[in-house]
């Protein structure tokens, strides 16, 4: 969990360049809280989005806590509806990744908005580019997650046929 943490909010202060009209195209932290809470679960998404929200919030120029808040609560609702239902096709994860972008983007802005600290114009597309990005990443990085013990056991076995 700390690892999938470490690398996505690395990724994401390296390629923080990489924007579409002044927003992310990719949250790679919120892809990161997803990929772990729908692989361990509610309590543990619960805990990996507060922690990565709250070091995204320290990292960036906003208020802190309101990223962890976000994060910590789309890390508890997808694990719990990870838990719930059989999320393992590529269909139900898209659909997961759109959902917690677009939660994550309702909890996030109307944080902002009902504290009266900033106010959104229209934010619709440029959300709906992040949960593109998102999609397209996270079914990239599960791909990734769920081919690599298959691969670990196929080198092993090369390896040993070889000696």
């Amino acid at each position: 969990m700390l690892v999938a943490i470490a690398a996505a909010i690395g990724l994401q202060t390296t390629l923080g360049w990489f924007v579409v009209r002044g927003t992310a195209a990719v949250d790679l932290v919120l892809v990161a809280v997803v990929c772990v809470a729908l692989t361990t679960g509610p309590a543990t998404g619960l805990l990996a989005g507060s922690a990565a929200g709250l070091i995204q919030d320290t990292l960036s120029s906003g208020v802190i806590g309101i990223g962890g808040l976000a994060k910590s609560l789309v890390g508890l609702l997808v694990g719990a509806f990870g838990q719930q239902f059989i999320v393992t096709g590529t269909v139900p994860r898209l659909i997961m990744f759109l959902g917690a972008t677009a939660a994550h983007a309702l909890v996030f802005m109307g944080l902002y908005v009902l504290l009266g600290l900033r106010t959104f114009g229209s934010p619709w597309t440029a959300v709906a580019s992040q949960a593109l990005g998102n999609m397209i990443v996270g079914i990239v990085a599960f791909s990734l997650i769920d081919g690599l013990p298959g691969a670990l056991e196929r080198r092993r076995t090369i390896r040993r046929t070889r000696d």
